[in-house]
């Protein structure tokens, strides 16, 4: 039974998904930093010192001087600024995986055989211009093409 449990957990499709899931999980945290840290405080400056973190609407009536201080106090708020940083995640996610699926299709093409100009001679096995009727080699009559 332990010989069996190994080999199922050894298999390669069980180990290459739990290195995919393992990848993905630490793709997913460098890509939230990436925009959470980078991307989105420059285009908060570009439209005027917005800080997309502290965006919210808050419903409860109460003043709270940031978004993490009505989270914290379990106000009742819509964070559309988190929103729109998801969604910017998501867009740059998807055009990565997009190009990164794009790249895998064409490098599994196979390459295109090439075009044969000779064949054998079925005589000699010596290699001959396709289009030769006779082989210059053995002197055979090969046929027509």
């Amino acid at each position: 039974m332990r010989k069996d449990f190994r080999d199922f957990i050894m298999k390669g499709n069980l180990l290459q998904l739990a290195v995919a899931f393992i990848m993905g999980a630490a793709f997913g945290t460098v890509v939230k930093s990436f925009i959470g840290d980078i991307i989105m405080p420059i285009i908060g400056k570009l439209i005027g010192n917005v800080d997309f973190a502290n965006l919210y609407i808050n419903l409860s009536g109460q003043v709270y001087e940031s978004a993490a201080a009505a989270r914290e106090a379990g106000a009742a708020a819509i964070y559309y600024g988190t929103f729109i940083n998801a969604l910017v995640t998501f867009v740059i996610v998807g055009l990565v995986m997009f190009y990164l699926i794009r790249v895998s299709a064409r490098m599994e093409k196979p390459a295109e055989e090439a075009v044969l100009t000779t064949k054998d001679c079925p005589f000699c096995r010596t290699a001959i211009p396709i289009a030769a009727t006779r082989c210059p080699h053995c002197t055979s009559e090969l046929g027509s093409g």
